[in-house]
């Protein structure tokens, strides 16, 4: 899987500083937060203290500018339905960038809307390599993924969380992550009811839920 994408480690956004950061990640698990089409790194990271501390946060700006101060993972084309060759290279520059960051524990994934069908499809090439997806008002991208077969036995935890009503993600998006996810993942759902193309509070308290829960016990997923 070759990329011509490359995330900016400039425009990552820590909750901890470089001086510190080998010594944090050697014992503490990296939650690493994907934010949605149109937004940026700050967008996601100013939830940083509704999350659970135990985690190490680390903001990316995807690769791709839309306009200043926005950005994208992928071209979004049909909504619900990107390329899945795009979310194949963007997965490839996250990849990339995570191989430069010295984890010693665990890594999970956050994102919303596009960012949570990021943080999806980033299991879909590397199912081993991270603890647990929690994905916001996201979908699933369509098409086969290099490790799709494998997710059916390692079935890794993901969540789910959306408003049925949510106005931005086509039906399409929605009807087929519904069939997809229970049987790649060890699936949590939850719906939310009048928050839109958004995250409530309620919301995150089941975040934090479903994160702790999903703490490994130790060794790294590379």
């Amino acid at each position: 899987m070759n990329s011509q994408l490359t995330l900016d480690a400039s425009a990552v956004v820590w909750s901890v500083p470089e001086s510190a950061r080998v010594c944090e990640l050697a014992t503490r698990p990296l939650l690493v937060l994907l934010h949605g089409r149109g937004s940026h790194e700050q967008d996601l990271f100013s939830l940083a203290s509704l999350l659970p501390p135990e985690f190490v946060l680390a903001a990316l700006r995807a690769p791709l500018q839309v306009a200043p101060g926005s950005y994208s993972w992928f071209p979004v084309g049909d909504p619900g339905m990107p390329s899945i060759a795009a979310a194949d290279s963007a997965v490839a520059a996250l990849l990339v960038w995570l191989d430069t960051v010295p984890i010693s524990t665990s890594v999970t994934l956050l994102g919303f809307s596009q960012g949570g069908a990021m943080a999806v499809h980033a299991i879909r090439h590397a199912p081993k390599r991270f603890s647990s997806v929690v994905n916001l008002a996201g979908f699933v991208i369509p098409g086969e993924a290099p490790a799709d077969h494998a997710l059916l036995e390692v079935m890794p935890p993901v969540f789910w969380g959306r408003d049925p009503a949510d106005p931005v993600i086509p039906a399409e998006a929605v009807a087929r992550s519904a069939g997809w996810l229970p049987s790649h993942s060890t699936l949590t759902v939850r719906h939310y009811e009048d928050i839109g193309h958004s995250i409530s509070r309620e919301e995150l308290a089941d975040v934090n839920e479903f994160l702790r829960d999903n703490l490994p016990s130790g060794g790294t997923p590379r």
